[in-house]
């Protein structure tokens, strides 16, 4: 169980958590750890990579799984019993402000087989998805992975979403809300915007919420329930959160009971994915039951390695001008007024520097990176520092 201390910081305030102290993760299967010689093409770099933390989920959530497991019985389970759904109801009474119909809820093993799922339901192969840019790349993997054409659109241009918007075969409006790379959270005047433009052109809207949790002090998260009309799906997860992705298990609110019904089937009965993961469901209601103290801590720490991330840029490239983003635990810097070419770039960060830090072109964003600083303090200041001395090294 999680170890607890009290810390005064240079960033952030007093914490009741040991977010300092690394905990290894080599040896566990980690994508970020001990895969990244599949991305990076070599073994042993310090990652700074995929969006999952270092840190040990909430104690309350360890507890609760260890003592489902001293159960012993796994036999299968439904979503549907017991309070997974109204532990997502009070979550967002509690954390939004917002009601939400339990009746509206799915299930699925993940926000992008939900994501799969929807796109199968309301377009055809061929169709356009409209998407901002930089884009996850999850996204643009799923959706050219159905054979749908992914159309982008640069974040705060909404001229040229509602151009997308209007062209007849464009069928989706794809939300990363909070956006994924940028941080950025759409405030209620651009979601109020995102809907009516859905509403005029009949364009179904797929809001992924899977960062709304991590929302910095000075923002606010609205929930796509509060806009949307005609055809719309809010997909997301605990999992990112509280950090026990490898958990699995998603969850969805749709709001046409008819699309409702057909995602039900496509899953359960298409997929044979009836019998959810049971230490999902334990995860889930636990950490919405009793997380909120251990996620309001780790997201204070977060935010205190972007403010240490801001005041060294800021120092070594005051050009930059950058400043940490309003949402999330993920860096995403523009390196393009230094002229830094992205493959130098790369080459030094891995080879001298032995860092893996993800390239912007990986968001079809040549010239920036991104950088996870969920993390122990110490790690993210070795790989700001790597970042530093690569630019510095590479820079005309």
């Amino acid at each position: 169980m999680e170890t607890e201390k009290e810390t005064g910081m240079e960033y952030g305030e007093h914490r009741t958590y040991d977010f300092d102290t690394p905990v290894d993760r080599r040896g566990t299967w980690s994508i970020q750890w001990d895969g990244v010689a599949d991305r990076f093409g070599m073994d042993g770099l310090l990652p700074f990579t995929i969006s999952d933390m270092d840190f040990r989920s909430p104690p309350e959530v360890l507890a609760a799984l260890q003592e489902r497991i001293a159960h012993g019985v796994f036999g299968y389970t439904d979503w549907r019993l017991g309070d997974f759904r109204a532990a997502i109801r009070d979550w967002y009474a509690t954390r939004y402000d917002t009601g939400i119909d339990t009746d509206r809820i799915v299930y699925g093993p993940s926000v992008l087989s939900q994501l799969s799922q929807l796109l199968q339901m309301w377009t055809d192969e061929g169709d356009g998805v409209v998407v901002h840019t930089p884009t996850y790349d999850g996204f643009t993997k799923a959706v050219t992975g159905l054979g749908r054409e992914p159309r982008g659109c640069p974040v705060g241009d909404f001229a040229e979403l509602e151009r997308q918007l209007a062209r007849p075969d464009s069928k989706v409006l794809l939300l990363c809300s909070p956006h994924n790379p940028t941080g950025r959270v759409w405030t209620h005047d651009e979601l109020t915007r995102f809907a009516a433009l859905a509403e005029r052109y009949g364009v179904a809207v797929i809001s992924d919420e899977i960062h709304a949790d991590f929302v910095h002090e000075g923002h606010r998260h609205l929930p796509w329930t509060r806009y949307g009309s005609g055809r719309w799906a809010l997909v997301t997860s605990g999992s990112k959160a509280f950090n026990f992705p490898a958990l699995t298990g998603s969850y969805g609110i749709i709001g046409d009971p008819d699309d409702r019904a057909e995602f039900l089937t496509r899953m359960e009965k298409g997929e044979g994915l009836a019998s959810p993961a049971v230490l999902s469901l334990t995860a889930h209601i636990t950490a919405y039951r009793h997380g909120a103290g251990w996620l309001d801590a780790v997201r204070a720490y977060t935010a205190g390695n972007l403010s240490m991330l801001a005041d060294r840029l800021r120092s070594a490239f005051p050009e930059l001008g950058w400043v940490p983003p309003q949402a999330g635990y993920l860096a995403w810097i523009d390196l393009r007024p230094l002229g830094v070419d992205e493959a130098a770039l790369q080459r030094q960060l891995i080879e001298v520097e032995k860092v893996a830090i993800m390239p912007g072109a990986v968001y079809r964003a040549e010239g920036f990176v991104r950088l996870n600083v969920g993390c122990a303090r110490s790690k993210a200041e070795a790989g700001v520092d790597a970042l530093v001395r690569a630019v510095r090294a590479v820079a005309p």
